[in-house]
């Protein structure tokens, strides 16, 4: 199964200022097989894009929450911790 997924940002620290693009990729420490990728804010039912790369493109005020991606290899799955992002 997936394990140790973690989220990254650019900029880090998911600190945006309005306008401006926000890519968040997910990167998995260990997982066999075909691993695919979900991007859930908040409890949003409804991914926000799927591949282990998310790029908004520009942030507005509804974009601040928290992000999360997901990883499954079909059997069981693993979810990165929630970042927090703002828009400024």
């Amino acid at each position: 199964p997936p394990s140790g997924v973690s989220l990254l940002a650019q900029p880090p620290g998911g600190q945006v200022a309005l306008g401006d693009p926000l890519v968040l990729r997910c990167e998995v420490a260990a997982g066999t097989g075909p691993l695919s990728f979900t991007w859930h804010r908040g409890g949003s039912g409804a991914p926000l894009g799927t591949g282990p790369r998310l790029e908004l493109r520009q942030l507005g005020d509804n974009d601040s929450g928290h992000y999360h991606c997901r990883v499954s290899d079909g059997d069981s799955a693993a979810e990165s911790v929630p970042l927090s992002v703002t828009v400024l």
